[in-house]
């Protein structure tokens, strides 16, 4: 694009895209053409001099630097048009790498881009005098560190992660204090011990404004099992979204996201993974959703596009200038966003805190409780043992995992708050923690670490439930009640205990972990168990809704005014039943960018949602819009 510069089509590109409810791009001044230097050198091979292509460096700012004038003249022009169509811009200054293939300066090949100091200094030099050259730019709304940096290089530990961060992200604000500094990576983990990617959650919150998920279900562990449209598979993006943000204290955004092309999903099928993505983030406090890319690149030949057959049809728009089923959602979502103030929802209140602790597969804890919690009508917010404990009705403590899986102090702050009215639940895998028996009400007879497979049933409703893969547990209780037990031996495998003024509950199997890494649907009945302990520190909510397919978040922006959302997460049509306090009523119901008639149940197509107004009984509405007092 850069090389052959065509702002023509650009022009027409971006008009195509504003017109089917796309609000901003992510743009990418690749690496080599913006900085295009070279390293001449002498006898023997000795390093003498770098040059812009064959011609010295300039004397001015951006030609020490090494950076193109003509490719900056180009990119202004570019946020012209943006400015134009009233699109704004995230621009990905680093620009290395680029669906599959790395992409360096000349004189910097053979160098790894994020621990050669060399290749750093002129990263550095680049993002300074880049940034300092737009930073007037209006459509420019935020700096990215770079597309997926985090796979240009290897990073041994932490360390070089937080180092390479940490200069290219400073570089950028000292430049432009003004913007937000978005991370841009693929694929992050948790600060816990075990854990074997060094790109971590906690330092790009510490050195960046925004964090991104990269949520594609092909190639995300854990996500990559079933259909794009699964039940499971549809909770993927706003659980890792939810994670990053909660872990790292930042916002946190879908910045790409896709079905990877007809081989994976049908058009139809991608719209829809789409239209439940986009809805479901929207109600859990994901602030964005970004389709990579905007146009197929099947007429492309030079690398990675004859290498990669996966990169050709991942756009919004074919070829053709036809578009996809996948763009006409972002107009319908756009009229959806428009029935509330400012298009925006208020964060859902939290009902549980879920504890990621050491030794475990972090991500597939955070998965699998996410998905259960949200069966169970359940909020969740994460932190890890590490972090400050947030105060909570309810702690989940996931899959606990090894002898050292939770420090004794964060132990025994957990109790306390469990004795002051808490409630506590915990499923085991091998793990192990102090003072058990007063705890829980429970003697262990006997565990093992050999891998099991028995049938349980919850006491209450007879429902029945599948050990999965843990290890043994024979437990005799003391003082606890069972909820659920073996139907071989009788034993229990779920059981509660009162600890002072609240409850605690145990199981004794990995259910968390081991649900990530299964294939199962929407009527699975492992939410059951968490429905068992939620019932305890809940939160009020004015709907409700028992099918465990369908996700359901209220949003307070007064006391007479809620907006709650009804996801169904399932392919099937489900016809929802709801409740309504008798002080409360639903004014309207919002369904895709039309509204429909029903107060107390409303059938939602597969892999949709709705919206209700809610109000109390006294409150009026003015022509369908927010009734405000004068003083509002």
């Amino acid at each position: 694009m850069w090389q052959d510069w065509q702002p023509s089509v650009v022009d027409a590109d971006m008009a195509a895209l504003v017109k089917h409810g796309v609000r901003w791009l992510r743009v990418f001044p690749l690496w080599p053409d913006f900085q295009p230097i070279k390293l001449l050198r002498t006898h023997s091979a000795a390093p003498y001099e770098y040059r812009l292509r064959e011609e010295p460096l300039g004397t001015d700012a951006l030609g020490r630097a090494g950076l193109s004038s003509t490719m900056i003249g180009r990119f202004r022009e570019m946020c012209a048009l943006a400015e134009k169509h009233d699109l704004k811009l995230v621009v990905g200054v680093i620009t290395g790498w680029m669906s599959g293939r790395l992409f360096v300066p000349p004189a910097l090949e053979g160098m790894d881009p994020i621990s050669d100091a060399r290749s750093i200094a002129w990263q550095i030099r680049f993002v300074r005098e880049f940034v300092s050259a737009l930073k007037d730019e209006g459509s420019i709304a935020v700096w990215d560190l770079g597309n997926e940096c985090n796979c240009m290089g290897v990073a041994d530990n932490p360390d070089v992660a937080y180092t390479w961060t940490a200069a290219i992200s400073s570089a950028i604000k000292r430049a432009d204090p003004s913007r937000s500094v978005v991370s841009g990576m693929h694929t992050l983990s948790s600060r816990l011990k075990g854990h074997k990617n060094p790109w971590l959650i906690e330092d790009q919150g510490e050195l960046t404004d925004i964090l991104t998920t990269h949520p594609y279900p092909y190639w995300v562990r854990h996500a990559e099992l079933g259909h794009v449209d699964d039940f499971r598979t549809t909770f993927h993006a706003t659980a890792e979204t939810s994670f990053y943000r909660d872990i790292s204290g930042k916002p946190c955004i879908v910045e790409e996201v896709g079905t990877m092309g007809p081989m994976i999903a049908s058009d139809e099928v991608s719209a829809k993974f789409a239209r439940v993505n986009m809805w479901s983030l929207w109600a859990n406090d994901c602030r964005a959703f970004g389709w990579w890319c905007a146009y197929d690149q099947t007429g492309l030949g030079h690398a990675p596009y004859d290498w990669f057959a996966v990169e050709t049809e991942l756009g919004l728009v074919k070829t053709d200038h036809t578009a996809k089923p996948v763009l006409e959602e972002f107009a319908k979502f756009q009229k959806v966003m428009e029935h509330v103030p400012n298009g925006t929802l208020p964060a859902a209140a939290i009902d549980a805190v879920c504890i990621l602790s050491d030794n475990q597969d972090d991500w597939a804890a955070a998965y699998g409780a996410f998905i259960l919690a949200k069966q169970a009508k359940l909020q969740l917010a994460y932190c890890h043992v590490h972090q400050e404990l947030p105060e909570a009705g309810i702690y989940i403590l996931p899959s606990l995992t090894g002898p050292n899986c939770i420090p004794k102090r964060v132990w025994l702050e957990l109790l306390r708050r469990a004795r002051e009215g808490a409630t506590l639940y915990v499923s085991f895998k091998d793990g192990i923690v102090p003072h058990f028996v007063e705890t829980f009400g429970a003697e262990i007879v006997s565990r093992s670490k050999s891998p099991m497979a028995a049938s349980a049933t919850i006491l209450d409703g007879g429902h029945k439930i599948e050990i999965l893969g843990a290890g043994e547990t024979r437990v005799k209780l003391t003082s606890g009640e069972a909820i659920a037990t073996r139907d071989d031996t009788g034993d229990p495998v779920f059981w509660s205990n009162r600890l002072g003024k609240g409850n605690v509950y145990a199981l004794a199997f990995p259910v968390e972990v081991e649900f990530a890494g299964t294939l199962f649907s929407e009527d699975n009945p492992y939410w059951r168990l968490y429905a068992q302990f939620s019932k305890a520190n809940k939160k009020s909510r004015l709907i409700g809704v028992v099918d465990p397919a369908i996700a359901v978040t209220e949003h307070e922006f007064s006391h007479e005014l809620r907006f709650v959302v009804l996801i169904n997460h399932s392919r099937e049509v489900r016809s929802i039943e709801f409740s309504v306090p008798d002080e409360w009523e639903v004014t309207d119901i919002c369904k895709d960018e039309e509204r429909v008639d029903g107060r107390t149940g409303i059938e939602v197509p597969g892999l949709d949602a709705v919206m209700l107004r809610v109000r109390p009984k006294h409150c009026s509405t003015v022509g369908g819009g927010v009734a405000r007092r004068p003083s509002q």
